[in-house]
């Protein structure tokens, strides 16, 4: 195929996927609705893998949890929140903010109710420790409290082709994690430092949005996973129930009287329906996995 066959195949895919997401946005949504002042909760959703985008940087089909957590705090419209979360846990940073904005909209009065799905587990464990109450499914996969860091090491295949890599560097450890060599005991230290704090940092976060004595949360913060059942038991999570168990409990606090209208704040990019959530496990085993892989920070430091 030619070059500008290619391009041209390329931007007819764009405006087919263009129109069937305009086609989507214009459905009918419950959010779409006009909400009553006095019975309307929103609704935040946190899906996949924190922080995660597909190939050309766009933010996952759900949009920016920090967005959406934004739209709440200045909707005047919403006497309470339900925070949907659904994922395995993500970048550090990003729970650590996603956990951040979940206080500040606490601190507007609204409450904040956590309903975990099929995982709420490591940064999205985090995230839920931003709620008032947090309500998980008796089967929901949560816990899994702690950072990890990972990286491959390529050096005895880089020898089985002969290939070498050549590096100039500014300083002694700026190539740490080099896919080429083995850690220096050095940069063990250097790195193991970087977990230890950061592990540290959402031990204090599970502690402060739990209420709960730091000791009680590292005896739990080992990274295992609890089921919702078992973290009722322990104190990670307040009740068992469901999205609609959830809801029910946000109306109550809000103190809302008979059904609450729903207002969600997703926000679906138009290019994400063709390079969503799925494009990821569509492109696995391709070239363009690999060339994906490529662009990945060694230093992703996540909590999962």
């Amino acid at each position: 195929m030619s070059k500008k066959a290619l391009i041209g195949l390329i931007f007819i895919v764009l405006i087919i996927s263009t129109v069937i997401a305009s086609i989507f946005l214009t459905m009918p949504q419950e959010n779409k609705s006009v909400p009553s002042v006095s019975n309307t909760i929103g609704v935040i959703t946190i899906e996949g893998v924190i922080g995660e985008t597909n190939i050309l940087g766009i933010p996952q089909v759900t949009g920016d949890p920090v967005e959406q957590i934004r739209k709440a705090q200045e909707d005047s419209t919403v006497k309470a929140v339900v925070v949907k979360i659904n994922s395995p846990g993500g970048s550090a940073a990003k729970s650590v903010e996603i956990y951040t904005e979940l206080k500040r909209l606490k601190e507007t009065g609204k409450k904040v109710i956590i309903s975990m799905g099929d995982a709420a587990a490591s940064g999205g464990y985090m995230a839920a420790c931003g709620g008032d109450i947090i309500v998980a499914n008796p089967a929901t996969i949560t816990g899994s409290i702690g950072v990890i860091m990972q990286y491959t090491n390529y050096e005895g295949l880089y020898n089985k082709l002969g290939l070498k890599e050549i590096t100039i560097k500014s300083g002694p450890y700026k190539d740490m994690g080099s896919p080429t060599r083995d850690l220096t005991p050095e940069e063990k230290k250097i790195l193991q430092g970087v977990i230890d704090d950061t592990y540290e940092q959402f031990v204090e976060i599970v502690s402060e949005g739990r209420k709960m004595p730091i000791d009680k949360v590292k005896e739990l913060a080992d990274g295992r996973i609890f089921t919702g059942r078992q973290a009722l038991k322990v104190g990670l999570v307040d009740k068992l129930g469901d999205f609609y168990d959830a809801v029910d409990i946000a109306a109550k606090e809000a103190g809302i009287q008979g059904k609450p209208v729903l207002k969600y704040y997703t926000t679906p990019n138009p290019l994400s329906i063709l390079f969503g959530s799925g494009a990821k496990s569509n492109l696995e085993g391709t070239g363009l996995e690999i060339l994906r892989l490529l662009f990945i920070d060694k230093w992703s430091l996540n909590y999962k």
